[in-house]
């Protein structure tokens, strides 16, 4: 699956990995006083479309009515699934004590997801890490995971690192491997590490996961699902040519600007291309290029510059 990411996993972004075969899509974290509340910023963020399903609204609060609310009004804007986040490591976010500072109030978490089941008429899943740090230990975390699966969630996703680690150190998958274990009958999604297809398909093998969770590997990088199937039916992956990235790119840029406008939508597009430069043959150069670049034509021009259509197609 492509996994929520603040700041990438929008829709323009979802759609361009859908055609590469993603099967299954989160939204970015989404702040669940902010679904609440009318505006241009909601309305972002829950826009769908036909191409994108099944798609996951992923929510992030403390308060477990507002939660609730918030998932209620997911549902009703036509999201298939409703993720809760109790995994983020970012320090404002536990500061309020949101996603990860749920692992050192189980009770609140407990409280947010029996809220959340009884607010949603679909599936809901929770996303989470292995514990707060390594000193406070999984009690937590196993007690989280039974109260979700008890509360009806379809499926738990497991970072596996501690909140503290952020995104440091190596994830412990032999922790996925006893998740699994311990819940055999269960939907476990494992995350953290997965890095390629070749990972993914390791990351399977070897704890038994249900699914992998491609996060900052899918960044810049949609033909990482395609390149996942080829690994599973035995073809060699083919690496995108220039001409190709550059189409994939322009068609990103303009369901982009279609979405956040001619101003927001270059501005949002820059620190994707910065991403996509990392697939460029002189990636320092088209990277600087990006970040440089201003406004739609800034953008063109760096495509045009390094990323020339075939001469039949100029």
């Amino acid at each position: 699956m492509l996994a929520p990411l603040a700041g990438y996993t929008d829709l323009p972004y979802r759609l361009i990995c859908r055609e590469f075969g993603a099967p299954y899509c989160s939204t970015e974290m989404m702040l669940d006083r902010q679904m609440l509340l009318p505006g241009r910023l909601r309305r972002r963020l829950v826009h769908l479309d036909e191409a994108d399903h099944p798609v996951a609204g992923q929510i992030i609060g403390s308060d477990p009515s507002v939660m609730a609310s918030a998932a209620a009004d997911l549902c009703g804007s036509g999201f298939d699934v409703v993720d809760v986040n109790f995994a983020c490591p970012v320090r404002k976010v536990l500061a309020r004590r949101r996603g990860g500072h749920l692992l050192r109030d189980p009770e609140r978490a407990e409280a947010i997801l029996r809220a959340v089941a009884a607010a949603v008429g679909r599936p809901f899943t929770v996303k989470l890490r292995t514990a707060f740090d390594a000193d406070s230990g999984p009690g937590a975390f196993w007690r989280i995971v039974e109260a979700a699966f008890d509360a009806g969630a379809a499926a738990v996703c497991v970072h596996a690192r501690t909140v503290a680690q952020r995104y440091t150190g190596l994830a412990d998958w032999a922790f996925l491997a006893e998740v699994k274990r311990r819940f055999a009958a269960r939907t476990v999604i494992g995350s953290g590490d997965v890095t390629g297809p070749d990972a993914a398909v390791e990351m399977i093998r070897t704890t038994g996961a249900d699914g992998a969770a491609f996060a900052r590997a899918a960044i810049g990088n949609p033909w990482v699902f395609r390149h996942l199937r080829d690994r599973l039916t035995g073809r060699e992956p083919r690496p995108p040519g220039l001409a190709e990235q550059r189409d994939v790119m322009q068609r990103q840029f303009e369901h982009t600007v279609a979405l956040y406008g001619p101003r927001r939508g270059p501005r949002r597009m820059t620190k994707f291309g910065i991403k996509y430069a990392r697939l460029h043959p002189t990636p320092a150069k088209a990277r600087a290029a990006f970040a440089a670049a201003r406004g739609p034509d800034g953008f063109r021009r760096v495509l045009d510059t390094f990323y020339p259509r075939p001469p039949d197609r100029a």
